[in-house]
């Protein structure tokens, strides 16, 4: 059952990567303008426009372009970014662009990752030791007030107090890939920060609610009247059945540090994906635009897969479903 559930697993994440293909493929196509206005810029004549256009494969069919586009993806060629090469050069791998970033954005996901998961599984944990406390309510009133708050707020507000105002961090992540040691850890404070905000807060929320709906359960009340301890019962019991869910919520988040930072990486100027794939839009650098958009489809349903298998693992009625 095991085997049968990830191969259909696979098989819809294959067809949502090909449906997402559609989808990113005409929205980039019907962006006003072109790579070619790009290159020649706005004294450009009709002329000199459909020769490049013609030399760079714009003017064929849409769908022939799109078969052509799919075929390289599939065999890991990302295409070439002709956006400010100029109309007579080759144009630079869109691999050698994406890699530098990517890096950046992993290496910062990593780290959010490593502080929001413990802490927000900790916290929330203990909310659900001691539902109605007031370290329940603080951590409740908490979660929900940082749920509302968009992530450019927070990040304009961490801005203005830490870097405007106390002065102890750079305002701006820029790194050149030079630094190491606490000059690295300084410029990716502020970043990281805003994100550990926004991430754990949804986490710690979905931890309490989660172990709260399993501890209501008739075999977790039957092990309360017998008198085992409300700590043994969570940790030993009620965690592991909530496990689907935590990991489900996890893996959105993570996701979402992957392909949802543009606004963050924006605000503090940090070269990751995200950025690289504003930049592409500016400059209608559109096969940079499709890379890095494919790369964000296919970490989200990485990531989703990743927990759904998760769940079955710990979720015997998932594995053997009658």
């Amino acid at each position: 059952m095991l085997m049968a559930a990830v191969l259909r697993r696979t098989a819809v994440g294959i067809l949502t990567m090909l449906l997402v293909s559609i989808l990113i493929f005409i929205g980039t196509s019907v962006l006003p303008g072109d790579v070619a206005n790009i290159i020649l810029g706005q004294m450009a004549t009709p002329e000199s426009l459909a020769e490049l256009r013609s030399k760079l494969g714009l003017d064929r069919p849409a769908y022939i372009r799109y078969f052509m586009w799919l075929g390289d993806m599939a065999t890991g060629d990302l295409g070439i970014s002709k956006a400010g090469s100029g109309a007579a050069t080759i144009g630079t791998p869109i691999s050698e662009l994406i890699a530098p970033r990517l890096t950046n954005t992993l290496r910062m996901t990593a780290i959010v990752a490593i502080i929001a998961i413990p802490l927000s599984l900790s916290l929330g944990l203990l909310a659900a030791m001691y539902p109605g406390s007031r370290l329940d309510r603080a951590i409740t009133f908490t979660t929900l007030g940082l749920i509302s708050v968009p992530e450019f707020l927070v990040a304009t507000f961490l801005v203005l107090v830490l870097a405007v105002h106390m002065d102890l961090l750079p305002a701006t992540a820029y790194i050149s890939g030079r630094e190491t040691g606490l000059k690295l850890l300084k410029a990716l404070a502020l970043p990281t920060l805003t994100l550990v905000i926004v991430a754990s807060s949804q986490i710690m929320r979905m931890t309490r609610a989660t172990v709260l709906n399993v501890l209501s359960s008739p075999y977790i009340e039957m092990a309360i009247l017998k008198g085992v301890p409300r700590k043994r019962i969570i940790l030993r019991h009620a965690l592991f059945n909530a496990v689907g869910p935590i990991v489900n919520v996890i893996a959105l988040n993570l996701a979402y540090l992957v392909s949802g930072v543009v606004i963050v990486e924006t605000v503090f100027s940090y070269p990751g994906l995200a950025k690289l794939m504003v930049d592409a839009v500016q400059t209608r650098d559109l096969p940079l635009v499709q890379a890095c958009a494919m790369i964000f489809c296919a970490t989200y349903i990485l990531l989703i897969f990743i927990a759904d298998m998760a769940s079955i693992l710990s979720n015997p009625r998932l594995r053997h479903p009658k």
